[in-house]
């Protein structure tokens, strides 16, 4: 009878062999997601240390070097992640994921003990977002009055790319620096967050290396604002039927 560690290197070859031409032996790169649900253990060292003992856990490898490390309980989040760039390299029961973070390097180790299914996926050309009606609107119309976000501010181009996704509207200030701005219906701490790994991804580019953002929404949470604050992003709330011109702006008054 086979242990379960060799059924496990088994299952490792035969799916390289299924996988073969599309990722080398060692360093996973791959055109498709892979799926993997397997008895194993995590650990994570960098900024801080943790570890998952081992049980039953599917793994997500996806093709812009995310990886992600999920239970089937505690909900959508993931329990352990890494986000690109990365390096994944695969050899015997180990996933070794590692990232470099400033002057220091972040490390996920995934041990398998029994590999229950793995499988690759090629997923084929994302399609675009398509954003609900409001927030389509609200980002029109800032694309089209920029100066409504911040004097002297003007448009460079919507849907600016990145390798992780678009950031809404890319400006210049009055000072030609560069603005990126995310535009929500509701800014949330996931809106932060989104635009944050925009902009770690902007500013890779030399040029654009101090690019500032923006999170311009109709409603902002206070928790976003903190967090937000905290990593220098402005915040900014908007009105769809100011910037129509279907109503004016509400006055404030100050006393004396």
């Amino acid at each position: 009878m086979r242990s379960r560690r060799t059924q496990t290197r088994l299952q490792l070859r035969q799916a390289d062999r299924l996988t073969a031409g599309t990722r080398p032996e060692r360093t996973i790169r791959s055109s498709a997601v892979r799926l993997i649900v397997a008895r194993c253990e995590v650990s994570y060292t960098g900024r801080l240390n943790a570890f998952l003992p081992e049980s039953t856990r599917l793994l997500m490898i996806k093709s812009d070097g995310s990886v992600l490390v999920h239970a089937d309980a505690g909900g959508y989040k993931p329990l352990n992640w890494m986000t690109p760039p990365t390096v994944v390299e695969e050899e015997g029961d180990r996933i070794v994921v590692r990232k470099r973070a400033g002057k220091t390097e972040d490390r996920l180790e995934i041990v398998l003990h029994e590999v229950l299914s793995d499988v690759g996926h090629d997923m084929g050309e994302a399609a675009a977002l398509e954003k609900d009606g409001v927030e389509a609107d609200l980002q029109a119309e800032l694309a089209a009055q920029p100066e409504s976000l911040g004097e002297g501010l003007r448009l460079v181009r919507r849907e600016w790319p990145t390798d992780i996704g678009p950031v809404d509207l890319m400006c210049r200030d009055a000072d030609d620096g560069w603005i990126a701005i995310e535009v929500k219906r509701t800014g949330t701490i996931d809106a932060v967050e989104q635009l944050t790994r925009y902009l770690e991804r902007i500013r890779l580019d030399p040029a654009l290396g101090g690019c500032r953002g923006l999170l311009a929404a109709e409603r902002l949470k206070p928790q976003a604002v903190t967090l937000a604050e905290s990593r220098g992003i402005g915040c900014v709330e908007v009105d769809l039927a100011v910037l129509r011109g279907e109503r004016e702006p509400e006055l404030t008054l100050f006393g004396p």
